[in-house]
């Protein structure tokens, strides 16, 4: 029987997606996000089984408000598409049982072709773009982030529906170059319905200091609206560019 590796589960999530939702989250991550707020998740065969039947269970007690406030299912990690045939199992059998709306959150390291049976059943993706700039993408992640675009002009060529979000960490994604460029590149893709900056905050450094990982962004403060609004208007001025062309 397939199992997937769990880290936890929330009943209540209003931010993963549309309406109030019940947001897994996967075990298993392949980036290494300096700002990383859950590296407990990075291990791939840590965290606890559980099968489908036992992941609905925890789901049907709160059907009518997901229902009723339009939200759904929203599997999240560490990264999702390491189990992508468990969670693929998953929003099936959500949607033919209850017909429930189904998100996916995913740093999008994988290939759109190898995880199409997933995407079929999987009505939004939340998709975290961390830095345009390849260079200071593998400085933040350990990897490049060729995978990610590509995995966005995927979702853009076959009419997926995305949210694109990105984490603003002051003196790493400040560059002006850097936000039109991000702005740009959104600004050639199809489907995306909402983009949202998420300020990066302190509030999982003790994670790392019980797990005994050297924190790097020690002393990084969470942006100011001013920052935040900034990084708004030049991404904007960034899409529009691209638009004229």
């Amino acid at each position: 029987m397939l199992k997937g590796h769990i880290h936890s589960l929330e009943t209540f999530g209003t931010v993963d997606g549309p309406g109030i939702r019940f947001v897994l989250f996967m075990q298993g991550c392949l980036l290494k996000c300096q700002y990383c707020h859950n590296p407990d998740t990075w291990g791939l065969n840590e965290g606890k089984e559980m099968t489908v039947e036992e992941v609905l269970a925890e789901i049907e007690p709160y059907l009518n408000y997901y229902k009723t406030s339009g939200g759904g299912l929203t599997v999240s990690g560490g990264e999702p598409t390491l189990q992508a045939h468990f969670v693929k199992q998953l929003f099936t059998e959500v949607k033919k049982r209850w017909n429930l709306h189904t998100t996916l959150d995913t740093n999008g390291y994988n290939d759109g072709s190898k995880i199409s049976d997933l995407l079929d059943v999987t009505d939004l993706v939340l998709l975290d773009l961390k830095h345009i700039d390849d260079e200071a993408h593998i400085k933040l992640t350990g990897k490049s982030n060729d995978r990610t675009l590509k995995l966005a002009r995927w979702l853009s060529d076959n009419n997926r529906k995305m949210w694109i979000r990105h984490v603003y960490v002051p003196g790493i994604h400040n560059k002006e170059e850097d936000l039109h460029n991000l702005g740009r590149f959104i600004g050639t893709l199809n489907g995306v319905e909402k983009f949202e900056i998420l300020p990066y905050h302190v509030m999982g450094i003790y994670k790392w200091q019980e797990l005994g990982r050297p924190y790097e962004l020690e002393g990084v403060e969470t942006p100011s609206d001013e920052e935040v609004q900034r990084a708004y208007r030049l991404i904007e001025e960034g899409r529009k560019q691209s638009a004229l062309v």
